[in-house]
């Protein structure tokens, strides 16, 4: 849950700076979020899931 939170965040942060620098529109903002409710609700989530979480967690192990 912690990782979903987070990546959710850091997605949220990333689309503002895109929207603020122009760099993203609103319609295609909305056509990005809309496409990942509807991908959460396929058979392919849980997959989705594993993979960000093992990216996270390699990311995480790695030191500076």
């Amino acid at each position: 849950m912690v990782v979903s939170v987070s990546a959710v965040v850091l997605l949220l942060v990333l689309t503002v700076v895109f929207l603020r620098n122009g760099g993203l529109k609103v319609s295609h903002a909305v056509v990005c979020a809309l496409l990942g409710f509807f991908l959460a609700g396929t058979s392919m989530a849980p997959t989705i899931q594993d993979g960000v979480a093992s990216t996270a967690e390699i990311v995480s192990s790695l030191r500076p």
